[in-house]
Order: C-alpha cells, then sequence, then structure tokens
C-alpha cells in the first residue's frame, strides 16, 4: 500500500467517526504528505509553513486560520472546488480528506500533539526482520571490542569481530543516519529522525545499554554527529540547513550556525575542539567558531555538493567527498590571515584523489591516519595512501555502499550499505575476509 492509499483510507475511517477530528493522527501526516513540500521552514510559498500546529494557524500571505470557520478558512478553499488551487502540480486531495480538514478547522482547530514527538514512533518492542535493513552507518568503539551498526529504529552492537549480539539499542528514530562513539568509549552517540517531523540526537551508556538522554529539535532528521575531543559537546549537521551543538551532559542547545544554504550532512572537531568543520549539499565546507556559531571561513573554493567528510585522526586536515565522486584532503584551517584578497583561495589543499565511479557517501581514515578510503552509490571502495594519494586497494561494487570503517588495528575495512550485509576486507590488499547480516533474522516460513 502506498503512503497515498493509506492516508486516504486514514481520511475515509477519520470522516467517518464520530469522534473529533486529530490533528497529531489525521491532519498533521495529511498535510506533511501533500503540501509540506513546498509549505515550511526555508520553502514557505505564499509565506505559509504547514509542518507545526502553531504556523498552520498563522496562515500565510492571505491570512490566518480561524478555528471554527471551516468553510472561511484559505486553506479550505485553496483545497476543495472542481478544480483545487492546491496541492500545486498534483493529486487534489480526495473528498473525504477535505471533509477531515474542514471537520478539524469547524471543530475548534485543536492541537492535541503530545508533548515528546517521537511517541508516534516509539516501539514496544525490538524490529523483527526478514531480512537485514539498509545499513547507514558504522562505528567501532575506541577499544575495538564493539561495532556498531545502524539499523531501522535501533542500533546493534556487536562484538568486535562481528560473530556475536551484545545488544540492541532501540529508540524513537525510524531513521538512524550517523554513529560516534564518545572519546572515552564510554557513550555511544546516534543521529537521525523521523522525516518531516524531529532530529534527534541520542547519548546510550554502553555499560548499561541504557538511554541517558534523547535531544529532539528541528523538523527534519540529523545527520553527521561528531564528539568534541573533551567529550562535553555534540555536533550534528540538519536537515533544515543548520549546524546545531549540543551540551552533552545536559541536552540543552550551546551553539547554531545558520551560514550553509542547503542540508548539512557532516561534522567534524579540530583538535583542540576549538574549530568545527561542516560539509553541506550546498558545495561549501565550512569553519566554525562552536563557541558562538559564527562563521570563520570557507575551507575551500566550493565546486559540487558534498555528501560526507571525514578528519585525520592526529592532524588537523578533513577529507571531503562529493556527489560526482570527488575525493579532497584539506587543512583545517582559515584562509583569512594566511591568503592576502585576490591570491589562489585553494591554499588549504592537501592533495586531490582519483575520483570515484559515482556519489562519495563515506570516507574513513585508519586509525594511524596512513590510509584513506571511500565508497559510495556504485558500490565500489577504493583505499589510498593518505600521504602521497597511491591506491593500495580496489574492492568491486555489491551494490550502493553507505558507510565504512577500519577495525582499530587498521588491518581490516568494513563496508555496509543497501543489502544490509557487513562485509570484511584486508585493508592492503583488498581480499575478502568475511561477511554477516548484522541483525537477527526471523527465518520462520509465515505462509
Amino acid at each position: 500500500m502506498t503512503a497515498r492509499i493509506a492516508i486516504a483510507f486514514l481520511a475515509l475511517a477519520a470522516a467517518a467517526s464520530a469522534g473529533p477530528a486529530s490533528y497529531f493522527r489525521e491532519i498533521r501526516p495529511l498535510l506533511r504528505a501533500n503540501c509540506a513540500g513546498c509549505h515550511k521552514p526555508g520553502k514557505m510559498k505564499g509565506g505559509l509553513d504547514v509542518t507545526t500546529h502553531a504556523s498552520l494557524l498563522r496562515g500565510g500571505e492571505s491570512g490566518a486560520l480561524r478555528p471554527g470557520h471551516g468553510a472561511a478558512a484559505e486553506l479550505f478553499k485553496q483545497i476543495s472546488g472542481a478544480e483545487p488551487e492546491m496541492p500545486k502540480d498534483s493529486e487534489p486531495l480526495t473528498a473525504a480528506e477535505v471533509a477531515l480538514i474542514k471537520r478539524w478547522i469547524d471543530e475548534g482547530a485543536k492541537d492535541d500533539t503530545p508533548s515528546d514527538p517521537g511517541v508516534a514512533h516509539r516501539l514496544a518492542a525490538p524490529p523483527v526482520y526478514k531480512s537485514a535493513p539498509s545499513v547507514a552507518a558504522l562505528a567501532w568503539s575506541p577499544d575495538g571490542a564493539t561495532l556498531a551498526v545502524a539499523a531501522w529504529h535501533e542500533v546493534v552492537l556487536r562484538s568486535g569481530d562481528g560473530a556475536t549480539l551484545l545488544g540492541r539499542l532501540v529508540g524513537d528514530s525510524p531513521r538512524v543516519e550517523a554513529l560516534a562513539f564518545s572519546p572515552d568509549g564510554k557513550q555511544l552517540a546516534v543521529a537521525g529522525g523521523a522525516p518531516s517531523e524531529f532530529g534527534e540526537v541520542q547519548v546510550w551508556d554502553l555499560a548499561e545499554r541504557k538511554l541517558v538522554r534523547s535531544i529532539k529539535a528541528s523538523t527534519d532528521c540529523f545527520f553527521g554527529v561528531s564528539w568534541s575531543p573533551d567529550g562535553q559537546r555534540l555536533a550534528v549537521g540538519c536537515a533544515d540547513k543548520l549546524v546545531r551543538a549540543f551540551d552533552a551532559a545536559t541536552g540543552r542547545e550551546t551553539m547554531r550556525c545558520d551560514n550553509h544554504l542547503d542540508w548539512v550532512f557532516a561534522t567534524a572537531w579540530s583538535r583542540d575542539g576549538t574549530r568545527l568543520v561542516s560539509a553541506s549539499r550546498d558545495k561549501a565546507i565550512k569553519l566554525i567558531d562552536p563557541a558562538t556559531g559564527h562563521l570563520v571561513d570557507d575551507i575551500a573554493q566550493p565546486r559540487e555538493p558534498l555528501l560526507c567528510i571525514a578528519r585525520h585522526p592526529t592532524e588537523d586536515m578533513v577529507a571531503f567527498g562529493s556527489d560526482n565522486g570527488q575525493i579532497r584532503l584539506h587543512k583545517i584551517a582559515p584562509r583569512g590571515g594566511r591568503l592576502a584578497e585576490g591570491d589562489n583561495k585553494e591554499e588549504s589543499t592537501v592533495r586531490e584523489f582519483e575520483r570515484l565511479p559515482g556519489p562519495a557517501h563515506a570516507l574513513a581514515f585508519s586509525p594511524d591516519g596512513a590510509l584513506l578510503a571511500a565508497t559510495g552509490a556504485r558500490g565500489e571502495t577504493r583505499i589510498w595512501k593518505t600521504a602521497d594519494g597511491k591506491r593500495v586497494a580496489q574492492i568491486p561494487g555489491t551494490g550502493a555502499l553507505y558507510a565504512l570503517a577500519f577495525t582499530r588495528d587498521g588491518s581490516r575495512i568494513a563496508t555496509a550499505g543497501a543489502d544490509g550485509q557487513i562485509r570484511l576486507f584486508e585493508a592492503t590488499t583488498g581480499k575478502a575476509a568475511g561477511e554477516f547480516a548484522p541483525v537477527p533474522l526471523d527465518t520462520a516460513d509465515n505462509q
């Protein structure tokens, strides 16, 4: 059943029910599915934002929505009639959906959103899988004893060799986009959220397998979570174009930077924690003062939309990959003070690596920084010497890959992606060294 059909059935059931219409369960999903693409923060056509109850009631350039007056509401006028104006360039809402929205307005347009936006997605038990879900992120703990794997609604913890299931960390976010162990290895930060609903950073105590903090903000997913070197702050990139930092102990937002023009997919801290790097689909890689959120400078000249970054483990350098497969290595340093006006803006460049045959989705340095690996949409993984860019291994594709990580001793590398399998390879030869599904699979025949 498609999302569109499912929402239509929901609307029909709601229209036939005797109870009041629910904003949270019925109106909100309907508007997000059909209207939020053009009426959301950052793209408010007609000045209208339908992503929250408050912004919906404020209305747009045509006036506010008045509870109790459904037929007079501009929203109702736009979606009703023989040839409705909205949704633009899409199928009109069904008669039942239009009636549901009018009834909700007539009944007072009340907000029944729960205080915790994650409650609608909360699971009563860990997911049951018939097949392995796509993997968006991998991370080994600092001591190499634990491998964390992103799954659906959870993070699966396995022994360092992948052989043993150690635990399942189930949270509110359906999408898990990024993982990062704290510098001391005692906590795991998980970034993700629910698309068009909320972004979330979860902080887990690994010894107790306990969620100690859920930080929810924004109206879309978080990406590229990273810990400050002292383990006190967490940075994330956001689909709302912002870079945010939070106090890891309290969840309080300590910084936001609004200098990007598109989704921000990755963050990384300088080794002393005084600078923060972010990479965005707007082609920019920014250097930010995390104490204030002010832009220090662009690290490199914008060229292509950026999808991933990795910070060198022992030096203030960052590698970044783009949607055309280009991999570059730059110093984490501002151009100002090193270059006069009009000078070459690529002075921070260390080197370029050969281009991947498709968008680059993930980068990783070996623990000693001697090797850099990249993988992406075409499934091919390449490993180079960081010092001179010479390729040391090329691993053929197995479908789209989204994550990779070196083992703690640097001898092997793990890749994962669309097919949900974790594959291990020798880092300096590319020779296959193992394969497994990270999640427990239900193999019972239900037919």
